[in-house]
């Protein structure tokens, strides 16, 4: 079994003191193995967010531990977290987080003006992830002047600038019409079987979660079951996971956020 790209140790996150506490995260364990495209699955308060959030170190669990390739991630801090993230990340959200005012090009280069990339090689960059999202002819648009498929389609890009190993991706269709949604869906799940991205989606959409190789499902802040997809193991050679089961639980009985 190689060395997951990003695990989860027993990782419990809590907010508040007292009565006041919520915890959000009661100890959860989970693998994710370079390549794979994962769903995590539950409805709004179950802890998935949360659990995005840990694996992408934009926040740190109260306990427990996150590795990133084997290593325990509480020892990146300041600039090393900064690069680390930026270099190995890619995010996708709901929300599109575009600058309205700036050109597209400018919003998919910010990740690599952030990294302190010179002028020529961000806009040599930001105009190839552009071409491969087929948007090289909005470069000098406003991200006003975009539908929201288009958006979505420069977030992708924006993602993609910085040349990835992993992609989070939190309800990516959530504000899209079911038809510019499956456009956005069928581009990551390309983006992942044909250049090996590993893809985490978070989501509460079944259909959605039923196109990845492994389905992970929270309630309360625990994992309360697993699934993989047929062509899991197929294709990918990965093998089942421990626990997995053919069906997801019963959502009933979350927490509301």
């Amino acid at each position: 079994m190689p060395v997951p790209i990003l695990a989860a140790r027993d990782v419990r996150k809590s907010y508040g003191r007292g009565p006041t506490r919520f915890d959000a995260l009661k100890g959860v364990s989970l693998d994710i193995v370079e390549g794979e495209s994962i769903a995590i699955v539950g409805k709004s308060g179950s802890g998935k967010s949360t659990l995005m959030h840990l694996l992408a170190l934009l926040d740190q669990p109260s306990s427990g531990v996150v590795e990133l390739n084997g290593r325990d991630a509480a020892g990146l801090r300041g600039s090393n977290l900064n690069t680390t993230r930026n270099q190995t990340f890619g995010f996708v959200f709901q929300q599109f987080f575009l600058t309205p005012g700036a050109s597209v090009l400018d919003n998919v280069t910010l990740p690599l003006k952030i990294a302190g990339v010179r002028g020529a090689e961000r806009r040599r960059r930001g105009m190839a992830a552009l071409a491969q999202l087929e948007l090289a002819d909005k470069a000098k648009n406003k991200a006003t002047d975009l539908s929201g498929g288009q958006k979505q389609r420069v977030v992708i890009a924006r993602a993609l600038v910085n040349d990835p190993s992993v992609i989070f991706a939190d309800e990516p269709t959530g504000n899209l019409d079911t038809a510019t949604g499956a456009v956005v869906e069928d581009i990551l799940f390309d983006l992942n079987r044909s250049t090996g991205i590993t893809l985490i989606i978070v989501t509460h959409d079944e259909e959605l979660a039923a196109r990845c190789d492994r389905r992970v499902y929270i309630r309360d802040g625990l994992v309360v079951d697993e699934a993989t997809s047929a062509h899991h193991d197929a294709h990918r050679g990965h093998g089942a996971h421990a626990g997995a089961a053919e069906q997801p639980a019963d959502g009933d009985g979350e927490v509301a956020a």
